[in-house]
């Protein structure tokens, strides 16, 4: 008890006295809040990414893509392996009727609206007319269904947000092919905002693709009966195909591009918490020059030299813990929501998000600024300790 009294009268007095060097106190706090601003801006990508890729399709649908293809554009399914599909058990169906879409998935070039000189990958997407109804996450926001058997499309919010030509009422031109835009839709912030719809058939003729499709969207009876579902699929010799849940399927997607950003994301913190730690150890190594003679001072009283470490880390702690929720601050208004689109490695086409500052990602960054404050004042701390009385009270 005595040495945590010694401990807390020497910290109050450290505290106190930072106006006193708040010059020298604020080269550690900026240092400390840029790294946590960039920290957290950059991890704030991958969080919005995964997000909206896991944030995308149903535990009650599955996917069935061809055996052996990773995402929708290596695979492949023939008119006749979907009709053998949809004889399956375990589909919900209406009547007579499997609740399923049989679908199509061709890229586009478009010119974004941050940079019309340069374009981009853009999904389209060619569905059967069950395709919106199995998917109840999926309403028009914006003018009308498309007409099936026309050249009619719908975009999703977040390409109508990146992409030009987008608007109801416009028309997108890809190659010889022409598209008027006749509504915009949302999916509960999934990555069907990104993609523009049209029907299967159509899709078909334009892109001479007969009558084959990339894969099959299946509503289920209950999410249990994805396992009686997928054993029939598998087992039966006229099929070769795989089968996951919709959520599954996008949540493995965003794997790669998360972990490159978060990869990123780490590298670069650690190359600027470099320089903040050198930052805070100058500040603090000046903090305990200019307090040499009250330093010494207090251990001439008797107070505890571990005492006097303790209360020099705490300080450079608490400038740390300052620039933490500065920089935390800075980053949750400057990019959370912040509208943007990047490619999804697994299919080499856009997907729009919004950058997420998590509340996990603000502790994060403010453990971040705490761990680079006690590394900061770990050496400055050492020195006040190890300081000879006698020459630091004839300090001036």
């Amino acid at each position: 008890m005595y040495w945590l009294r010694q401990t807390l009268v020497i910290m109050l007095l450290n505290l106190r006295t930072i106006p006193q060097r708040l010059n020298s106190s604020a080269v550690a706090i900026v240092g400390i809040a840029g790294v946590v601003v960039v920290f957290v801006s950059v991890l704030s990508i991958a969080s919005g990414f995964s997000m909206a890729m896991q944030g995308s399709g149903s535990r009650g649908r599955a996917l069935v893509m061809r055996s052996g293809a990773d995402s929708e554009m290596t695979s492949g399914l023939s008119g006749t392996e979907v009709d053998v599909i949809r004889q399956a058990p375990g589909l919900a169906r209406e009547g007579q009727l499997a609740l399923t879409s049989a679908e199509l998935y061709v890229i586009i070039d478009l010119p974004k609206k941050s940079a019309p000189t340069s374009s981009a990958n853009v999904p389209m997407r060619g569905i059967e007319p069950m395709g919106v109804t199995i998917r109840p996450e999926v309403s028009l926001i914006a003018g009308r269904m498309f007409r099936f058997g026309t050249n009619e499309v719908i975009a999703g919010r977040g390409a109508n947000g990146q992409f030009v030509n987008l608007n109801v009422g416009d028309t997108v031109v890809s190659g010889q092919n022409r598209w008027e835009v006749v509504g915009i839709f949302e999916a509960d912030g999934g990555v069907s905002e990104t993609e523009i719809w049209c029907d299967a058939r159509v899709l078909q003729g334009v892109y001479r693709r007969g009558n084959t499709y990339q894969s099959l969207l299946a509503s289920l009876e209950t999410p249990e009966a994805f396992d009686t579902f997928k054993d029939w699929l598998t087992a039966n010799p006229q099929l070769n195909v795989s089968i996951r849940r919709e959520n599954e399927y996008y949540a493995g997607q965003s794997q790669t591009l998360t972990r490159l950003i978060q990869t990123i994301g780490f590298g670069i913190a650690a190359l600027m918490g470099i320089g903040a730690v050198f930052g805070a150890i100058l500040t603090m190594y000046t903090a305990v020059a200019t307090r040499a003679r009250e330093i010494a001072t207090l251990r001439a009283l008797g107070f505890d030299t571990s005492s006097v470490v303790v209360s020099v880390l705490v300080e450079s702690m608490v400038l740390g813990a300052i620039g933490g929720v500065i920089g935390g601050a800075a980053a949750y208004a400057g990019f959370n929501g912040y509208q943007a689109s990047t490619i999804n490695f697994q299919t080499f086409s856009q997907v729009a998000f919004a950058f997420r500052v998590t509340p996990q990602l603000l502790v994060l960054g403010l453990t971040y600024a705490l761990a680079m404050g006690l590394v900061g004042g770990l050496l400055p701390a050492l020195r006040a300790a190890r300081l000879p009385i006698p020459s630091a009270l004839r300090e001036l």
